[in-house]
C-alpha cells in the first residue's frame, strides 16, 4: 500500500500549463531520488498519449512503459496548486499526482488514490487545502467527503410501539457501526424530533458523532410520535461535519416535491439511492449475471494491466454508446462500477490476464459489448 508522508506534498505549486506541472513533478522525483533525468520524457510522452486528468481536479501524470528503465525506486510526488492548471479539454487540476513505478506497483498506487479521491466533494475540499496535514488526510482516506449510509443502516418492519424506542433503535445501530459514541443512546433519548410531512420524521446526535452518518427505521405500522402527525419513518441523522449537507439538500427537494411519501416503502437499496440523490450506487455492489444476456467477460492481455492509458481509451469506447455499461474484475474484488468512469474503473486494480465483466444495459447493450470486447482484443491502444 502506499505509504504517503507529508515531505511527499508540495504546497503553493503554480504552472501556465499541464507541461510545466508535469516538468515540476518529475524534478520532485528526481530530486527525492525515485527516478533518472531522462523520466520526464516519459511522463510527456505519456501525457501526449492520453491524458491523465482523473477527474474532481485530479490527474496522476507518469512514464511510459519504455522509460521504466530510468525509475529507481517506487515513489510519488504531491503538488497542490491552489489556482489550478489548465489540463486541457476544459479540466482544471488542483492535485496532481507523480507517479514513478518499477513494475506493476502502479496499478496498486492507482487503485487507492482513485478509491480515496472519486468521493463526492473531493474538489472542494482540494481547492481549500491549506496545509500538508489537510492534503495527506485526503489522500489517506482520513477526510470524510460522503455521509455514511447503506442498506446496513435501514431497520425495516420493525415491532415498536413508539418515537423513544425509535430514536434509540437507530443510535444503537449507528453505535454497532462505530459511528457515534457510547453516549449517542442516551443523546437520543432526550432528542428533539422535526415533522418533515408524509409520515417522515427527522432526529439528531451531534455530541456523540464520530462521523456524519444516517439510520433509517421504519415500524411495522405507524406509530405514534407524540403529535398528531404519526411516524411512518425516522431519519436519525449523526452529524460530526459537513459531509451531510448534500444529504439535507435532498430531503429538502423531497419535501419541496412532495416525494417524502415513496420512503415508507422503498427497498432498503433504492432508499439509499433516493436519499443519497444518486443514480445506480448498484455500481458499488457485487457483481451479478443478469437475464437478459447481455453480459460478457473479456481478458486483458495487456502486459502492464489497466493503467492510464488503456484504461481511458476502455472507458472513451464504452462513453460512445447510451446504454448503461458496468464492469467488475472477476480476479479482484468482484464490485461494480461504472464503466464509463476512468475513476471507478482505475480502482478495479486489474493486471495482466485480469478477467473482466461487462454488463450492459439499454438499447445499444449488444453493439456496446462487441465495440468494448473487440477494444480490449486489439490491445487498447498497445497492440
Amino acid at each position: 500500500m502506499l505509504d504517503l508522508q507529508e515531505h511527499n506534498i508540495q504546497l503553493g505549486q503554480q504552472a501556465s500549463d499541464k507541461q510545466q506541472a508535469i516538468r515540476q513533478l518529475a524534478a520532485s522525483l528526481q530530486q527525492s531520488g525515485n527516478v533518472a533525468a531522462g523520466y520526464v520524457e516519459g511522463m510527456l510522452a505519456r501525457e501526449a498519449q492520453t491524458s491523465t486528468y482523473l477527474g474532481s481536479g485530479i490527474a496522476i501524470p507518469h512514464g511510459t512503459t519504455d522509460t521504466r528503465d530510468q525509475v529507481k525506486q517506487t515513489g510519488v510526488s504531491v503538488h497542490h496548486f491552489a489556482e489550478g492548471v489548465d489540463w486541457g479539454d476544459g479540466n482544471t487540476v488542483y492535485l496532481a499526482v507523480g507517479i514513478a513505478a518499477k513494475s506493476d506497483e502502479h496499478l496498486a498506487i492507482l487503485k487507492q488514490l482513485t478509491r480515496v479521491l472519486s468521493a463526492d466533494g473531493v474538489e472542494q475540499a482540494l481547492k481549500q487545502a491549506d496545509s500538508t496535514n489537510a492534503v495527506l488526510a485526503l489522500l489517506n482516506g482520513e477526510t470524510q467527503l460522503a455521509i455514511d449510509f447503506n442498506q446496513q443502516l435501514v431497520l425495516d418492519n420493525l415491532p415498536i410501539s413508539d418515537a423513544l424506542q425509535a430514536r434509540v433503535l437507530a443510535a444503537g445501530l449507528l453505535k454497532n457501526h462505530g459511528l457515534v459514541t457510547g453516549a449517542a443512546v442516551s443523546e437520543a433519548a432526550s432528542a428533539q424530533q422535526s415533522y418533515l410531512g408524509e409520515g417522515v420524521w427527522l432526529s439528531q446526535l451531534q455530541s456523540s458523532a464520530r462521523k456524519s452518518a444516517l439510520a433509517v427505521i421504519r415500524p411495522d405500522t405507524a406509530i405514534d410520535a407524540d403529535s398528531p402527525q404519526p411516524m411512518r419513518v425516522l431519519l436519525s441523522l449523526a452529524i460530526a461535519n459537513r459531509s451531510c449537507d448534500a444529504l439535507l439538500e435532498q430531503l429538502a427537494e423531497l419535501c419541496f416535491n412532495g416525494d417524502l411519501a415513496q420512503l415508507h416503502q422503498l427497498a432498503p437499496q433504492a432508499l439509499v439511492e433516493t436519499l443519497l440523490g444518486q443514480e445506480g450506487l448498484a455500481e458499488e455492489s457485487p457483481a451479478a449475471d443478469t437475464a437478459d444476456g447481455n453480459t460478457q467477460v473479456f481478458q486483458i492481455r495487456n502486459a502492464h494491466g489497466l493503467h492510464a492509458r488503456p484504461g481511458a481509451l476502455l472507458v472513451a469506447e464504452a462513453k460512445k454508446f447510451t446504454s448503461k455499461i458496468s464492469v467488475s474484475n472477476l480476479d479482484g474484488e468482484g464490485k461494480a462500477v461504472n464503466a464509463k468512469s476512468l475513476m471507478k474503473v482505475m480502482t478495479l486494480g486489474v493486471k495482466a490476464q485480469h478477467r473482466l465483466q461487462f454488463t450492459a444495459d439499454g438499447p445499444d447493450a449488444q453493439d456496446a459489448l462487441a465495440a468494448i470486447g473487440a477494444a480490449i482484443d486489439s490491445g487498447l491502444g498497445e497492440g
